[in-house]
């Protein structure tokens, strides 16, 4: 499932009301969405006031009613550093977070059953250096259980230190567009560009699918062409979103790669054999058909094609690798 699961709307700072973060959603193909207006940042409340935090919730489950979008309740809890903002999702009553004491949030928030995440832990208003960085607030944070996942992409931003913390502390991993004004402006919709999105490997369509799926790390995120998530994750969807079509045997065959993917992949060749037509490095194209001729030095009935995806990551200074069979 494609999912952004970190936006505003006016009911805290944003610049939309909550029905258009709906629109959008559905405009650029989303499964899911979850409005995580700021509990205790309010810079909006003598315009519109609303005492109740689950309101832009309830609006945009009102305005997705009839279509395919999951809206899934959240919110941001909005403090200085440490331990900085995080998002809850799939909470259950937000005004029960708005409280001073910063741990009894999060242990409010886990009470209810709620998939806690770190929310840009490299941004640099709060980490002045960029460096996504542990405090003992967030080791705390961590020992209780109370929050499980980290935001390697924020906007449009990306963190490897965040990535690092994620893979050293078990952490699932998020990419969102924390966006406040208008989706199309953005990311420059209209031109090709796409805002964040974390993907959310669910045995099915539904909020409890995909909050168990989240628990057990079952994401990746892609963003700016880029793809990062674990092997296990990357390599099938990666695989999956290829077709292949040989024409021709011979010692130098021609194979036809369909590309039905929206991201162009960067392949290293790591087969046993070299390519005719391209060097080690070439590009399958989004949405397009690449013609690879491959020096098999022999009339083989099937052979594996083997490729390093350089612009996915399966650690920081890693990517995953895919295997395509060619008959």
């Amino acid at each position: 499932m494609k999912c952004d699961l970190h936006m505003h709307t006016v009911l805290s700072d944003g610049n939309v009301w909550p029905s258009i973060r709906v629109q959008e959603a559905i405009r650029d193909g989303l499964d899911v969405i979850s409005i995580t207006d700021h509990i205790e940042y309010q810079p909006h409340f003598l315009d519109i006031p609303h005492p109740d935090r689950n309101r832009s919730y309830e609006l945009a489950l009102k305005a997705a009613k009839g279509t395919e979008l999951l809206v899934i309740p959240g919110t941001e809890i909005t403090r200085s550093m440490p331990p900085g903002h995080f998002n809850a999702i799939f909470v259950k009553d937000v005004n029960k977070l708005n409280e001073k004491d910063v741990m009894e949030v999060f242990r409010e928030a886990k009470k209810q059953g709620a998939f806690v995440f770190w929310n840009h832990p490299h941004w640099t208003s709060q980490r002045p250096d960029g460096v996504a960085t542990m405090t003992e607030m967030h080791h705390e944070l961590l020992e209780e259980g109370l929050f499980t996942g980290i935001e390697i992409y924020n906007h449009s931003t990306y963190s490897q230190e965040a990535l690092e913390l994620a893979q050293k502390y078990n952490l699932t991993l998020l990419g969102n567009s924390d966006v406040h004004g208008l989706v199309d402006w953005s990311y420059g919709v209209p031109e090709g560009g796409h805002r964040p999105v974390t993907l959310v490997f669910a045995k099915e369509k539904s909020a409890q699918a995909m909050q168990t799926a989240m628990v057990n790390r079952q994401t990746a995120v892609w963003f700016k062409n880029t793809l990062v998530g674990s092997q296990e994750f990357l390599a099938p969807l990666i695989e999956a979103s290829l077709m292949l079509e040989r024409n021709g045997k011979g010692p130098v065959p021609t194979i036809l790669i369909h590309n039905h993917s929206d991201a162009d992949y960067i392949l290293e060749n790591l087969s046993d054999y070299s390519l005719h037509n391209f060097a080690s490095v070439f590009v399958l194209k989004a949405h397009e058909t690449t013609t690879v001729q491959v020096k098999t030095l022999e009339n083989l009935d099937s052979f594996e094609m083997k490729f390093k995806v350089l612009n996915a990551y399966s650690e920081a200074d890693e990517h995953p690798e895919i295997k395509l069979l060619v008959e």
